[in-house]
């Protein structure tokens, strides 16, 4: 079975950066998948549905703030991509599948330390169907994540932007300073105190 993963939110100023993987069955329905970035978000939530019904196996896995700032970006997304690879085998396992992964196959360059064969595929979101699944997974899975703690602390319009930094967000950091989801490696030079 080959195991796709793929993460979402590298680049914002606040949140986790997310990662999922994915086992697609032979007779799934590909033409629901693309890139996520590509997709609209009404697409992208009917393509993450279509996945988590029919998928052979999924997991969606964080590395959060504080471990953003601790590890760095680059390493705490391979933090979430083990995390993720790690749940799916469990489920895997659990769910009494013959078949064990065979293949691991990442978007991008650098693969987590996991304990299936991984390989590093460049634009691979928009190549391999299980990481193009992945991207969707990831991509929906935070999106409501950061919808939901917007309802928690409405101040910076993270239901909007989804951390990442705009202008609005730039100047909610300036007014209000950090909250406890912002990566303050990424907020230096805007505001440093956590409220």
């Amino acid at each position: 079975m080959v195991c796709g993963i793929d993460e979402a939110g590298r680049g914002p100023l606040a949140g986790p950066v997310t990662a999922a993987a994915v086992v697609l069955p032979r007779g799934f329905p590909f033409h629901v998948l693309a890139d996520s970035k590509v997709l609209s978000a009404a697409k992208r939530e009917a393509a993450a549905t279509v996945i988590r019904e029919n998928a052979v196996a999924w997991s969606v896995a964080w590395a959060w703030p504080r471990e953003i700032d601790e590890i760095n970006i680059h390493h705490a997304t391979l933090l979430a991509m083990a995390r993720c690879h790690n749940r799916l085998l469990m489920r895997v396992r659990m769910s009494g599948v013959p078949n064990a992964v065979t293949r691991v196959l990442v978007d991008g360059k650098f693969v987590p330390a996991v304990e299936s064969p991984c390989e590093a595929i460049v634009r691979g979101d928009s190549l391999i169907p299980e990481i193009s699944a992945a991207s969707i997974l990831a991509k929906t899975a935070r999106d409501r994540w950061m919808t939901e703690y917007a309802a928690h602390d409405p101040r910076y319009g993270f239901e909007k932007h989804k951390g990442y930094p705009t202008s609005a967000h730039r100047e909610a950091v300036r007014q209000h300073g950090l909250c406890i989801i912002h990566r303050v490696t990424f907020c230096r030079g805007l505001e440093n105190t956590p409220t």
